[in-house]
């Protein structure tokens, strides 16, 4: 639980004004934009962010969504079900299997190209890099100096704020290499138990 930070007289205009503005920006709105917006200090800022964070997780289904250093106003996760079902997006944001695994190889390998994605699966990820790119939760990074020069892909900020990730620091840990570099003989004894 978050400290409750003292806050000086006008602190009820001044969460006001902090919600109005997090609410009317258009995405990520960084503590010096906040600051600079409502004329405070950027400390005056940080504790006002504090008492707002813990006012919602109180009393609200809002959230403040933290990335890096800056901040988004988004709904609480546990509303997510009924929130899709109001708005009509239960099945346009599901992602597949075959979507999450591949998201998972980039977010992990960042920046990962569109042939190390295909290695990884061993299966073609063409129209799986597609509908990743048109959902935002990709984005291309430039050009690897491997032959033909593939694309590289990283993560996008939309990928960190729906999954409410603040860095890609919060991912659990996995041996990435270790799942790369697995012996033959591994991969051939559960091809072997898959068949039986």
């Amino acid at each position: 639980m978050m400290e409750q930070l003292p806050l000086n007289s006008s602190e009820p205009t001044n969460l006001k004004t902090l919600e109005a503005l997090l609410f009317s920006a258009p995405g990520l709105s960084s503590t010096d934009q906040l600051a600079q917006a409502m004329g405070l200090s950027k400390r005056d800022v940080e504790k006002l962010i504090a008492a707002l964070t813990e006012h919602y997780q109180r009393e609200h289904g809002l959230r403040l969504q933290k990335v890096g250093n800056q901040y988004q106003l988004v709904t609480a996760a546990e509303y997510a079900k009924p929130i899709e079902t109001f708005l009509g997006l239960e099945i346009t944001t599901r992602l597949t299997q075959a979507a999450l695994e591949a998201l998972a190889i980039i977010a992990y390998k960042q920046p990962a190209t569109r042939p190390e994605i295909d290695a990884i699966r061993g299966v073609n990820s063409d129209s799986v890099v597609k509908s990743l790119l048109a959902k935002g939760l990709i984005e291309e990074a430039g050009r690897s100096d491997a032959p033909g020069r593939p694309i590289l892909y990283t993560v996008t900020t939309d990928f960190m704020l729906h999954f409410g990730l603040d860095s890609m620091d919060q991912l659990p840990e996995i041996d990435l290499e270790g799942l790369l570099n697995r012996p033959a003989a591994e991969e051939e004894t559960e091809q072997r138990i898959l068949k039986d």
